[in-house]
């Protein structure tokens, strides 16, 4: 192993972290990938899109993370009538002073969970462009921060067709990770119903409660952001990237913004699992969850059904893996 100088200590964080697993499994059964996914999104400073179907504990895993940090928080459902001022803010007119005064929207939270983000429409969808990316919000010319930490956790059912509208590939292209949620394992499935027949049911949300404060986050980030990873490493995110664009299988490749995810979520990950230094392992291991969104299948390869999903393993397949 490469000495890499003065090494960082992670028990910190590695304690900070599994206080968070133990208030979510508090409530929620199973669900430890997409757990840990959440977690390394946490440390690495990017948004979660949430897919699955309804009633596999999206919203209720999303909202517990949020109720694991001492920050604040909101909660949004999105509707087709719903408008861009209602998650932005509006301006009101004040008589008295003779001046309109800005009305903060729900976005202005440290934790932001946007329920079915695809059944409003891409004028509403759109207005989160700017506050996602650049963590401000511009009105009337006046820009307004939003707190920090920021995150955006928002779900999706795949599956439902009725009233829902397609993300734009822009926005889709600002979430760090996508995270498919699955259906539990028989065994996980046989727990739950066990803690709702022993009157467990319901959503006992109160009995999680906030373990990690936004000061102690930030420093968390700042000891990600410092990790070590070898220029061999750098080569390879940008080469399974860069596949991307030339697949034939595919008709939108993943722009650089997928190679920072990627190089940030690995990152995060080594430290998530109490290493500081980024390895092959940790970037084939999150590939699928930072491209899968980024790319779209060329018409003949979806009617074959093919997904994504395994372009990406193919890709990976075809790149040598540095050593």
């Amino acid at each position: 192993m490469t000495d890499f100088g003065q090494r960082t200590d992670f028990s910190q964080l590695s304690a900070a972290t599994e206080a968070v697993r133990r208030e979510l499994a508090k409530v929620i059964v199973g669900q430890h990938e997409v757990v840990e996914l959440m977690l390394t999104a946490l440390l690495a400073g990017g948004h979660i899109l949430l897919e699955g179907v309804p009633g596999v504990a999206k919203t209720l895993t999303a909202k517990l993370l949020a109720r694991t940090l001492q920050v604040s928080f909101s909660r949004l459902q999105f509707t087709p009538d719903l408008m861009p001022s209602d998650v932005l803010g509006t301006s009101i007119f004040r008589p008295q002073r003779g001046e309109f005064e800005f009305r903060p929207g729900p976005i202005f939270a440290s934790v932001v969970l946007i329920d079915e983000i695809n059944r409003a429409p891409a004028k509403t969808q759109s207005a989160l462009f700017e506050v996602m990316e650049e963590h401000h919000v511009t009105q009337d010319g006046t820009t307004y921060p939003v707190p920090e930490p920021f995150l955006v956790l928002a779900t999706q059912n795949p599956v439902e067709q009725e009233g829902t509208y397609r993300l734009p590939e822009a926005q889709l292209d600002r979430f760090l990770f996508k995270l498919n949620v699955g259906y539990p394992s028989t065994e996980e499935e046989v727990a739950i119903l066990q803690g709702h027949h022993s009157g467990f049911g319901g959503v006992p949300t109160e009995v999680v409660r906030p373990v990690l404060s936004a000061h102690q986050l930030a420093d968390m980030r700042q000891q990600v952001r410092q990790q070590h990873i070898e220029p061999k490493l750098l080569e390879y995110i940008a080469r399974l990237v860069g596949q991307t664009r030339t697949h034939k299988g595919l008709y939108l490749g993943a722009s650089p913004r997928a190679s920072i995810a990627l190089l940030n979520g690995a990152k995060a990950l080594a430290a998530l699992r109490g290493r500081d230094f980024v390895t092959p392992e940790d970037i084939q291991y999150l590939a699928p969850v930072v491209l899968r969104h980024r790319i779209q299948l060329t018409p003949e390869r979806e009617i074959e059904g093919g997904t994504t999903d395994d372009i990406v393993k193919q890709i990976m397949q075809q790149i040598e893996v540095p050593r």
